[in-house]
C-alpha cells in the first residue's frame, strides 16, 4: 500500500478470486467498492469523517439521531492517559481508525489492566488502512474512546445488525447467530423481516426458517435510511438492546471490498443497486 494502493488491491483481489478486478468497468460490489475506496475515500471528507469511530458521532448528531448514540465516557490520545481508576466496572473501549480493535470488559475487577495496556499500544502502533489499502483510514487522528457497556436483559452482548443501504435507502439487514457459542451464522432479511436467499447460510437454512421480529428494528431500518442519505453505498450497523437502538458504526467497505463469502449473483445484484 505504501508503494501503490492500486496494486496492491489488485494483487490482494487475485489472490481472494483467482482473477483480477475490472477497475475500469467494475460489475460487482466488490469491484465498485474498491473503485470508490482507491478514487474517492481517501479524499472525501465526510467519508472520512463517517469512518472515524469518533467523529462519526458529530455526523450521527447532525443528521438529527444523536439520541442512538451510546454514552461517550472517556476519550484519550494514547493508551499512557487512560485514568483506569475512573473507569466504570464495565465498559467498551477501541480505537477509532480501523476495525477490530476493541476491548470488550463486562467486569473491569477481572480485566488484566497491564495486558489491555500492551494490546492497545500494539493495536495503536499498527497502520490499519495500509493492510487493504482502505484509504478513508489513512493519516486518520488516532483516538481511544471509552463507551457504556450495552448489557441486555438476556444474553452477554447485544445483537448486531448490518444495515446494507444504496443511495439513503436501507434494502436489507444482516443478522449474526451463533458467535458467543462459537458457530455464526449469517442471516438476510428484508425490511419485513423475511428471510432473503442470497448467501450461503440463508441459503441453507431449512424450509419456514425465520427469527423473532426484533423490537426496535422497525426504527433501525428509518435511521439507517437517515444515515446512509447521500452515500452510493454504506453499511449502517447498530445494536438493538431490549427495543432501543444503539448506533455502531458506519461501514464503507465490508470486508474492504473483498468479500469471498458473498454469493456471486448477490455480489452483481448489489453492484447493480450501487
Amino acid at each position: 500500500s505504501y508503494i501503490s494502493p492500486r496494486l496492491n488491491t489488485r494483487l490482494l483481489f487475485l489472490k481472494k478470486f483467482g482473477r483480477l478486478p475490472k477497475l475500469r468497468d467494475p460489475q460487482t460490489l466488490n469491484e465498485k467498492l474498491l473503485k470508490l475506496k482507491l478514487e474517492r475515500f481517501g479524499s472525501d471528507p465526510l467519508v472520512r469523517q463517517c469512518a472515524d469511530k469518533y467523529r462519526v458521532r458529530e455526523f450521527v448528531r447532525e443528521r438529527g439521531c444523536g439520541e442512538i448514540l451510546n454514552e461517550l465516557i472517556a476519550v484519550y490520545d494514547r493508551v499512557e492517559d487512560i485514568d483506569w481508576d475512573s473507569l466504570p466496572e464495565s465498559f467498551v473501549m477501541k480505537w477509532n481508525f480501523g476495525c477490530g480493535y476493541n476491548i470488550i470488559c463486562p467486569k473491569k475487577s477481572r480485566l488484566d489492566i497491564e495486558e489491555t495496556k500492551e494490546q492497545m499500544k500494539k493495536w495503536g502502533r499498527e497502520d490499519f488502512w495500509a493492510y487493504y489499502s482502505e484509504l478513508q483510514y489513512k493519516d486518520m487522528p488516532k483516538k481511544i474512546i471509552v463507551e457504556r457497556y450495552l448489557a441486555p436483559q438476556e444474553g452477554i452482548q447485544p445483537e448486531d445488525y448490518k444495515f446494507y443501504c444504496f443511495h439513503g435507502r436501507a434494502y436489507c439487514v444482516m443478522l449474526c447467530r451463533g458467535r458467543e457459542e462459537g458457530w455464526p451464522k449469517f442471516y438476510f432479511f428484508d425490511r419485513n423481516f423475511e428471510l432473503m436467499r442470497i448467501n450461503r447460510d440463508s441459503q441453507s437454512a431449512p424450509q419456514g426458517f425465520s427469527l423473532p421480529r426484533p423490537a426496535g428494528l422497525d426504527d433501525a431500518f428509518r435511521y439507517a435510511d437517515t444515515l446512509s442519505a447521500g452515500f452510493p453505498f454504506v453499511r449502517a450497523d447498530f445494536y438493538i438492546v431490549d427495543g432501543r437502538v444503539y448506533f455502531g458504526e458506519l461501514t464503507f467497505t465490508p470486508a474492504a471490498g473483498l468479500d469471498n463469502n458473498r454469493l456471486r449473483r448477490t455480489d452483481l445484484m448489489f453492484g447493480q443497486m450501487l
